[in-house]
């Protein structure tokens, strides 16, 4: 996708039953898209394939939140979390994303695989709201790594305040089972 693409506003939407597929090598760069995938970040797979998976994010997604992604993914353990991308003709589309560690026989991280659904159009306005503080606090912090760890601490002293671990706060969003 080139730098260039903005965000025009557009969301566009994909089917309750259709799930976007793609894999990673360990460094995030995409190996396997299926065709869901190609459709909804409005590239070919021949665009996509060998990009960092983070082609398709969106500026309104919170650093923090993909920084515990991937602390969670690199230690070995899955996690769900709300995922709004960016397509390559400025549209955005919101998923409920739930990304894997493959590991071989010897458990050593060979990659990564993640499958994403459609979310609960509910569930999206409620997870907006956090996003909406992480990146507020995160735009007080020049830099990306700056803002990332500080999105990252704020919402971890969110979550602490609140008494809740990061998968008790999303499941309690959630208004479908995945």
């Amino acid at each position: 996708m080139p730098p260039t693409v903005r965000p025009s506003g557009v969301e566009r939407t994909f089917g309750r039953d259709e799930i976007i597929v793609s894999k990673t090598d360990p460094q995030g760069r995409i190996t396997y898209a299926n065709d869901v995938f190609c459709r909804m970040a409005a590239m070919s797979e021949a665009e996509i394939l060998g990009q960092p998976h983070n082609v398709i994010r969106h500026p309104d997604m919170p650093r923090g939140v993909f920084g515990l992604l991937w602390e969670t993914i690199q230690r070995g353990e899955d996690i769900f979390a709300y995922v709004v991308n960016l397509a390559a003709d400025g549209s955005h589309y919101w998923v409920l994303a739930h990304v894997t560690p493959t590991v071989d026989a010897s458990g050593r991280i060979t990659g990564y695989h993640s499958n994403r659904r459609n979310p609960d159009r509910s569930s999206v306005a409620e997870i907006q709201g956090l996003y909406a503080l992480l990146l507020a606090e995160e735009g007080r912090h020049g830099g990306a790594v700056a803002a990332a760890a500080a999105g990252r601490q704020y919402l971890s002293d969110l979550l602490e305040e609140k008494g809740r671990t990061y998968d008790e706060l999303l499941w309690s969003v959630t208004r479908e089972a995945v």
